[in-house]
């Protein structure tokens, strides 16, 4: 009886029909929201999209046999796994809020509208993320420090905000992809089986002609690009700023000591954090002249206005007020209140992904890309569409690394492929293509922190979209593919 009662107790396994039912009823689910709500999706259709999309996962995986509390305890797991995100989240939104007060956003924008023009800047900006996140191993801090700097300028020369974006993202994922202390990057060595050097020195095969092109299109694009309106309105720009805030060189002491401590692999967090309070000391110390414009107060209390002002800096949106239109439109912040949607996105995303793994309804149809996968070059090209598939469901690129490297390791291993070239091909798709998925993570953040939406900036972020392409053409061609020599092979067999 008690054996009857097991059998009776465990689960079926998913179908494929049944596993891709969730995924088709979210696709339409977000198609719909897109038509219906434009750029307004991240709002909280998206999030009723993610979480419609989890219950349909939910009810199937209960009428397998699935118990409920298992379920549940997959996706308080799932949802654990993006706090370190949501925090980073929140303090990128105080840090953004202390920077805008103490002037150094503003002198960002000012030294670079002196510097820059149309023609050089998407080139330059792509060149500049990429440096920052090459040294500081971070696309996120990257895109929320010199980022925000860099969209400013561009706006005020009177580029697309898509344009810009794209331009910022693909120098910044390029960084974080090649950076030994960029965590993806140490991440996929370690679930393919290689060390980490390795798979840097391997990875410049296909990410150095990827990096190359984005260069050159971004290069070209400048000389047909037509300034807008704003950059007529230039001198007044500046003279609007400069007639605002203290603009002080000094003030860039602020990001060069953040970089600075991420570069010395303080973790995010810590150096997040301190951030946000050199901010708020930078602003005592430049701008303590605008605290009553941003407090309300008018009793003279300075000390009284200089603490709400900074308190709001970091918690609520605030906007500096100037004689200037555009120069209005730049001054502005969400503080940590304007991360809410993104953090709402980001748990209704977990919440989908975990039903989903819990359920093995994503392992059933990852096993169904890798039956189908014959010669080299479509193992890798299904590889490749595998950590897409992932930072699409899962909303997650550190799943989109670990769960492919770990179904694809055997497979590469038993086809004489040396670990490198999994390794390559889970950071060429996985870690770069998750920005580009608006309810992922790093979609979802990036989207935020920048002001843009994800499908806004999507189409320009060549770097992102060729790298996976890249991959997949040396794989089909034969580029460089490392191969187990005989004697190797025997050795592992061993």
């Amino acid at each position: 009886m008690d054996t009857e009662k097991k059998i009776l107790k465990t689960p079926r396994k998913p179908t494929l029909f049944l596993s891709l039912i969730p995924l088709v009823v979210l696709i339409a689910l977000l198609g719909t929201n897109v038509y219906l709500f434009g750029d307004d999706t991240l709002s909280g259709s998206n999030q009723m999209a993610l979480l419609l999309a989890a219950t349909v996962a939910g009810v199937i995986a209960v009428k397998l046999g699935y118990d409920w509390l298992e379920i549940q305890k997959g996706v308080v797991k799932s949802i654990s796994s993006a706090m370190s995100a949501i925090l980073i989240l929140l303090l990128i939104g105080s840090l953004s809020g202390t920077w805008l007060i103490s002037g150094v956003v503003p002198a960002m924008i000012y030294y670079g509208l002196k510097i820059l023009n149309p023609t050089i800047f998407l080139v330059a900006a792509c060149a500049v993320a990429a440096i920052v996140s090459l040294a500081t191993g971070s696309s996120w801090s990257t895109v929320a420090t010199v980022g925000i700097a860099l969209l400013g300028i561009g706006k005020a020369l009177g580029l697309g905000e898509g344009l810009i974006a794209g331009a910022i993202i693909s120098g910044a994922y390029f960084g974080d992809k090649m950076s030994p202390l960029s965590d993806t990057t140490n991440l996929a060595p370690a679930m393919a089986g290689t060390d980490l050097f390795t798979h840097i020195r391997y990875m410049i095969l296909t990410t150095g002609p990827s990096i190359t092109i984005t260069l050159v299109i971004f290069l070209v694009w400048g000389f047909f690009i037509e300034a807008g309106p704003a950059s007529n309105d230039i001198p007044n720009i500046l003279a609007s700023i400069d007639n605002t805030f203290n603009i002080n060189p000094l003030l860039f002491i602020v990001p060069v000591a953040v970089i600075a401590m991420i570069v010395k692999k303080v973790p995010a967090l810590p150096a997040l954090l301190a951030g946000t309070l050199l901010g708020a000391l930078a602003a005592i110390i430049f701008q303590p002249h605008i605290f009553d414009s941003i407090s309300g107060i008018t009793d003279g209390n300075s000390l009284k206005s200089g603490y709400i002002a900074i308190m709001q800096a970091m918690y609520t949106r605030i906007s500096i007020t100037t004689d200037n239109e555009m120069v209005n439109n730049l001054l502005s912040t969400g503080g940590m209140a304007g991360m809410l949607n993104t953090i709402w996105l980001i748990l209704t995303a977990m919440v989908f992904g975990g039903v989903m793994d819990s359920a093995h309804m994503l392992q059933r149809i990852a096993s169904e890309i890798i039956r189908l996968a014959h010669s080299t070059g479509s193992l890798i090209a299904s590889t490749a569409g595998t950590c897409l598939f992932f930072n699409i469901t899962a909303s997650d690129q550190y799943l989109a690394i670990v769960v492919p490297g770990r179904m694809f390791r055997t497979t590469f291993r038993d086809r004489g492929l040396k670990p490198e070239v999994l390794s390559r091909t889970l950071e060429d798709s996985g870690t770069v293509t998750s920005v580009l998925v608006p309810w992922n993570t790093c979609g979802a953040t990036q989207s935020t922190v920048l002001g843009v939406a994800t499908l806004t900036y999507a189409p320009f972020c060549f770097f992102n979209i060729i790298s996976p392409l890249m991959t997949i053409i040396f794989g089909y061609f034969n580029i460089k593919i490392r191969r187990i020599k005989p004697e190797e092979q025997q050795k592992i067999a061993a």
